[in-house]
């Protein structure tokens, strides 16, 4: 049996609060939850900037974790381990004695295990009579388990910051190359502008950027460079006016507006409408829609034996970057996906990436199936399908290969996000409207 759930170090150590409290949130950790201890190991090591330990730390935790019978944690079982400072040394590989007196010490004041320590200090269990522990001194490993949510969320958190910096870098990317070639355009045109101060401002920005920047300083970079983008495009749209003014007057004698002026592209699609070459797809998710409950096998012979709806080959390269649903309008539609957010909400598109992230390893869905939606649909409508699976998720059998179907179709240019969300606000009767 368990002796109380608090108990004093050995020896000159001192006790301090920090050791009171982690203590006593072990205490409270249910006898019957278990938790795979390789699976929280690597949480713990993805998340060790987050919690405060060093890999040589973790490796001391990794051979304590291996002195522990079976593969699941559980407070049934006993969760205090008795090895020596000999049998440490030679399963950290022959890490010295004050090293690994160091980071046990380390790992103590992390909060990840505890101290046990008999009258003597040393490290023993007393068996029964049937060979079964009955009560051990040595280091308790019960923490983990009573912080395996909070491991697992830190974990997931950092690497959804680490796919928004890397895509916020790939923006960066992109439109520095296309300020580059607007400028070289401009340069090239024969009407008088001003493209020095430009190229001025587009080399003052084109500054080398640490490859440890922190994602503050990309995502201030980025927008001087989407103003710079756009002062560029806007320029160079009012010397392609004004040279087709220029034809008309001579050909025309006046210049004969459209009788159309309406655009067939908006800047933030509504639902329902798509965008640009996309909107015959998302026509086409109208019309057949993949319902959740259908088979995946079913689901695929009938995208196999549509005819493309849309006339771009499906050769052409598929760019989804944009962003088909307003934040409000998908959270009106799939309240659930907040829960899962830093905080327990969602305020911005990041925090949506992030609660994705969690939701994803919730439901199944495997990283290549996920990075596979990512690169045909864009990171944000990514998400929102998650959102959208997780309020269906009692109607789905396999989140995994729903995602996988969706994304197939999308590769096909025959599915849109915004009839999914549509519809399921529809279904809740949501009364925001449907575009901002």
């Amino acid at each position: 049996m368990e002796r109380g759930s608090v108990t004093t170090p050995f020896g000159r150590r001192a006790m301090t609060l920090g050791m009171l409290a982690s203590q006593i949130a072990a205490g409270n950790v249910p006898p019957d939850r278990s938790v795979d201890k390789w699976k929280l190991f690597r949480s713990l090591c993805e998340a060790k900037t987050v919690i405060g330990v060093s890999d040589r730390s973790l490796a001391v935790l990794n051979a304590l974790l291996s002195f522990y019978p079976g593969a699941e944690l559980s407070g049934e079982n006993g969760l205090v381990v008795f090895p020596s400072n000999a049998q440490l040394s030679l399963r950290t590989h022959g890490m010295a004695g004050t090293t690994l007196r160091r980071h046990l010490a380390c790992l103590v004041e992390s909060g990840l295990i505890l101290r046990r320590d008999s009258p003597n200090g040393k490290r023993y269990a007393r068996r029964s009579r049937n060979g079964a522990v009955g009560e051990a001194f040595g280091f308790d490993l019960s923490p983990l388990v009573a912080r395996a949510d909070e491991f697992k969320a830190a974990a997931a958190e950092l690497a959804a910051a680490k796919q928004y910096h890397r895509l916020m870098r790939e923006r960066l990317s992109l439109c520095r190359r296309d300020i580059a070639k607007l400028l070289e355009l401009l340069r090239d045109s024969d009407l008088p502008t001003d493209c020095e101060r430009q190229q001025r401002r587009y080399e003052e920005l084109s500054a080398p950027l640490s490859r440890k920047a922190p994602v503050s300083d990309v995502e201030t970079l980025h927008d001087a460079m989407a103003e710079l983008r756009t002062d560029l495009s806007n320029q160079l749209e009012k010397l392609l006016n004004s040279k087709k003014m220029g034809a008309n007057d001579r050909h025309n004698g006046q210049h004969i507006q459209s009788s159309h002026p309406d655009s067939q592209f908006e800047s933030e699609p509504g639902l329902g409408k798509g965008s640009g070459k996309f909107s015959a797809g998302a026509q086409s998710c109208n019309a057949d829609p993949v319902t959740p409950t259908a088979k995946l096998s079913e689901v695929s012979t009938r995208i196999d034996s549509q005819q493309p709806v849309s006339s771009v080959s499906p050769s052409l390269p598929i760019s989804r970057l944009a962003r088909e649903i307003p934040l409000p309008v998908l959270l009106s539609a799939c309240p659930q996906i907040a829960d899962y957010g830093p905080q327990g909400r969602i305020t911005n598109w990041k925090d949506l990436l992030t609660a994705a992230v969690v939701v994803r390893t919730m439901l199944n869905v495997s990283t290549d199936a996920y990075d596979d939606a990512c690169t045909v649909l864009g990171q944000e409508n990514a998400a929102t399908v998650i959102a959208c699976i997780l309020e269906r998720a009692d109607c789905i059998s396999s989140p995994g290969g729903y995602l996988r179907v969706l994304t197939a179709r999308a590769r096909r240019q025959a599915f849109s996000v915004a009839p999914m969300v549509a519809a399921l606000r529809r279904a809740r009767g949501a009364s925001m409207p449907l575009a901002s």
